[in-house]
Parts: C-alpha cells; sequence; structure tokens
C-alpha cells in the first residue's frame, strides 16, 4: 500500500495562498500553487511574483501591547510565518508601524517558495472549479479573481452569496458611543425576529446640524475609483455624497430619516423629541461590541469621514473599528456560505482564504492564509482540526468571517463587509479596569488598559494553544 500523500492544490499566490502553501509544506504535506501571474495579468499587478504588494508597502502597527494589527504579527511570528518572517528581513523606516521594501519582500517569499522540497509552482489560471480528484483546495483568489473562477465560484455558492464590490459603511466601538445623547429603539418600535423593538441605537440632528453635516458632505474630499474598477452605483447603495447631490432633503428621506423615532432624553411636550433628522446605527458583530452606521457608505476620504461623522451628536468621540468606502474587491457572504474550518458548505473540498474570504489588509489576508494552511494540513494527516481560541487576534478574525457577523433581513444589500482586525472583534474584558495602585480607570487611560489586557490575554491563550501541539 503506497503511503505517498497526495498534494493540497492551493491557487492564488499572493499573501493568503503564499502563506498557506508554506504552512502545508512545513507540516510535510506536499502542495501545488497555481498562480495565473505569468500567463495572464491581472489590472492592478505589475509583476509575476509571489505576494507582491499592489497598493501600499506597510502592514501598519507593529505594537502588539496596545494595537490588534500588532497583536496580529506576534501571533503569527509565534506560529512560523513566512510572510512576517520576510516582511521582518526586509523592513524599511516607519516609525511605530512594519513597512517593507516591496521588491525585496517579493522576491525573498518568491525564492523561498521555489526553494521548498514540498511545493511546486504552476504557472496557469484556474478558470473553473477543479476537477473532484484535487480533494483539498484552498482558493486563494483575493479581491482580483479571475472571471471565469468568479462565476464559477458563484454558481456554487448560489448568485447572490459572492460580491464585486464593497459598499462599506463605517463601524464604531460601541463603548465609544455617548448615550446620554443618543437613544436604543427601532423605528415605530417594531420587534424583528432577533429584536426586541430597540433594536438601533439613534442619534438625533436638528435642521441646523442637519444642514450644516449635508455641506460637509457635500464639500468634502472623496476618493476616486481606480480607471480599471468602473463606477458600481447602484440605487440599492449609493454613497451618501451622491444621495446629497441629488438633493438636500434626499439623506433626510434616506438613511438618516427620522420617522417613527421618539428622543427619551426630552420631555413628552418638548419639540426636540422629534428630531430633524436620525443618524441609526445597527449591532455589527454577535458580541454586541461594534455597530455600524446604517446606509452610510461612502468616498469620502477616511480623514474626513472622522471629522464629519465625529459632529453628529452621540458620535462626537466615536472610536472607528473601520472607516467607509466604496471599491471592488469580490469576496464571499462568509458567514453564510463557509464552515468554521474555513471550508465551503456546499462543497467541502474546497477551502478559502485571503481577501475573498471578507478579511481586509495585507496582514489580515496572511493570517486566513496561515490557518487555512494549518487547517488542510492537519486534514491531509488525519489530525483533528483546531483553531485557534477566540481571545486571541487571529481567532477573533476567523470568528468574524465564519460566524460573528450578525445578520439582519432589513439590512437591504448583504450585510457582511469585509474588516479589519481590531479590537471591537475580541471578547470583552469584563472585569472592571483598574490602575495597579487599585484606582478605577476612566476615558483614554481605561481605553489603553483595556487594549492592554486583551493583548496579554492573547499572547497568554495562544501560548497555551500552541504548547498542546507539543
Amino acid at each position: 500500500m503506497s503511503t505517498e500523500i497526495k498534494p493540497v492544490h492551493v491557487i492564488g499566490g499572493g499573501l493568503a495562498g503564499s502563506e498557506a502553501a508554506w504552512q502545508i509544506a512545513q507540516s510535510g504535506v506536499p502542495v501545488i500553487l497555481h498562480e495565473m501571474r505569468g500567463v495572464r495579468t491581472t489590472e492592478a499587478h505589475q509583476t509575476d511574483g509571489l505576494a507582491e504588494l499592489v497598493c501600499s508597502n506597510s502592514f501598519r502597527s507593529d505594537d502588539s501591547e496596545r494595537n490588534a494589527v500588532g497583536q496580529i504579527h506576534w501571533e503569527m511570528r509565534a506560529m512560523g510565518s513566512l510572510i512576517m518572517t520576510k516582511a521582518d528581513a526586509h523592513q524599511v523606516p516607519a516609525g511605530g508601524a512594519l513597512a517593507v521594501d516591496r521588491e525585496g519582500f517579493s522576491e525573498a517569499v518568491t525564492a523561498a517558495i521555489k526553494a521548498h522540497e514540498k511545493i511546486q509552482v504552476l504557472r496557469e489560471e484556474i478558470p473553473q472549479i477543479p476537477p473532484d480528484d484535487w480533494d483539498s483546495v484552498i482558493i486563494a483568489t483575493g479581491p482580483l479573481t479571475s472571471p471565469g473562477l468568479a462565476a464559477a465560484i458563484q454558481n456554487v455558492t448560489g448568485e447572490k452569496e459572492l460580491a464585486f464590490f464593497d459598499a462599506i459603511a463605517p463601524i464604531v466601538h460601541r463603548d465609544s458611543i455617548d448615550l446620554t445623547k443618543a437613544w436604543f429603539q427601532s423605528r415605530y418600535d417594531k420587534e424583528g425576529p432577533s429584536g426586541g423593538g430597540a433594536d438601533y441605537i439613534n442619534c438625533p440632528l436638528d435642521r441646523e446640524q442637519y444642514n450644516a453635516f449635508v455641506d460637509a458632505i457635500l464639500a468634502g474630499e472623496k476618493t476616486g475609483f481606480k480607471e480599471w474598477e468602473g463606477t458600481p452605483y447602484f440605487d440599492g447603495c449609493l454613497p451618501i455624497e451622491v444621495m446629497a447631490e441629488r438633493g438636500r432633503e434626499t439623506l433626510r428621506h434616506g438613511p438618516m430619516k427620522p420617522f417613527g423615532l421618539t428622543n427619551p432624553h426630552f420631555p413628552p411636550d418638548d419639540s426636540r423629541r422629534k428630531a430633524y433628522a436620525v443618524v441609526q446605527l445597527r449591532q455589527d458583530n454577535a458580541l454586541g461590541t461594534l455597530y455600524n452606521m446604517v446606509g452610510f457608505q461612502t468616498k469620502l476620504k477616511h480623514a474626513e469621514q472622522v471629522r464629519i461623522f465625529r459632529s453628529i451628536p452621540g458620535l462626537e468621540n466615536a472610536e472607528f473599528a473601520r472607516l467607509g468606502g466604496l471599491h471592488r474587491n469580490t469576496f464571499l457572504n462568509s458567514p453564510r456560505v463557509l464552515d468554521p474550518l474555513l471550508r465551503l458548505k456546499a462543497m467541502p473540498r474546497l477551502r478559502f482564504a485571503g481577501q475573498i474570504t471578507g478579511c481586509e489588509g495585507y496582514v489580515e489576508s496572511a493570517a486566513v492564509g496561515l490557518i487555512a494552511g494549518r487547517l488542510a494540513a492537519a486534514e491531509r494527516l488525519g489530525l483533528p482540526a483546531r483553531l485557534p481560541p477566540p481571545t486571541t487576534a487571529l481567532g477573533a478574525l476567523l470568528n468574524h468571517i465564519t460566524g460573528g457577523h450578525v445578520e439582519t433581513i432589513d439590512a437591504g444589500p448583504p450585510s457582511f463587509q469585509p474588516m479589519n482586525v481590531n479590537f471591537g472583534l475580541f471578547p470583552p474584558i469584563i472585569a472592571p479596569i483598574a490602575s495597579e495602585d487599585g484606582r478605577r480607570l476612566r476615558g483614554t487611560e481605561k481605553g489603553v488598559a483595556r487594549k492592554m489586557l486583551m493583548t496579554q490575554r492573547a499572547k497568554n491563550d495562544l501560548g497555551a494553544w500552541l504548547l498542546q501541539d507539543r
């Protein structure tokens, strides 16, 4: 009887695919990595190198005590990440961030992959669902998945379960919203299948505040689409600035309509109980730590979003887990179509990794590739599948992708949107947060302490989890 181990096929040689292939090979399982660049390019890539960085050269903050991105860096290093190893070897000065020489980084990843005895790189496009004898496949084709493969995935998952453009509304940390100005209420106190009639946070604006807000939206600096993206506006998901351009009252009769809402902060006979316009925020994750600004997809530049949205009563001190946007990005409705092990429910031999699963950012993409690779290798070797604890950055991100997102019936367009790793995805710290001398902390000091407790908990829990492999 042959003891030869069948290879795992990885489609896509970006950050996620390269990391997945490396993790599989390091486990002793052979890999065939299929990358179409070399025979067919994309609109955004410039080379055929593996793990090419097509936008920024920054992996963002490397602070593993106070930043969720820095924490995921720490966890990936602890797990032998190829992407982090080569990023560290090719870093360039960037203050507290980890930035890399993009050419040197890609060349180093490519060389390591090609030199590994367990990895075979094939330069070819996979334009359809792979044949049945490919019984373990990781699809890590990213936001620029080729049209043929995207159509095939859409056919398997269902037409509504694969998006081709992000229409991103900002997401706010729940504990940064001022509930002395905002309040909980569903429109007309309506109870939904999973709600109790007070499911939205409502931020009121009077006429003067609303007009100033519209003026700011119209004057705010916007980003443009890249030439290859086109302009994917459709009436069900217009950016707020496009709605504002259609008339001063458009937003007030769209995502900012005040009807069916009563401000409880004022007495019954006070006219301010009925706001002129209202911004609603809806719970975005099962933990209840994140709320999205309903209908606020936008092309405003990030600094403009922070400035303008903090003018909304109740959001003056808002901390944003994600800011809004609208751009091309092929991604799955992962909480609905993937199982906890990143396998397609309709075809479990297919596993997905990287941005196509609904994560944002270089590091997050590689992190999901790392986990997908380890899961595929364990499966091939007949070992139990082990997911990182949900208290870790890796576990929190996976939980968001495969089940942490809250889907609502009235959400309009698909409500699941790509997300960077952030502390809002972590299980909260329940105990009161105090200083070393027992003094109860507040404000910014409390926020910093909370983040440090979360990262320390994550390090401890990941360390204990990794020890189980020894």
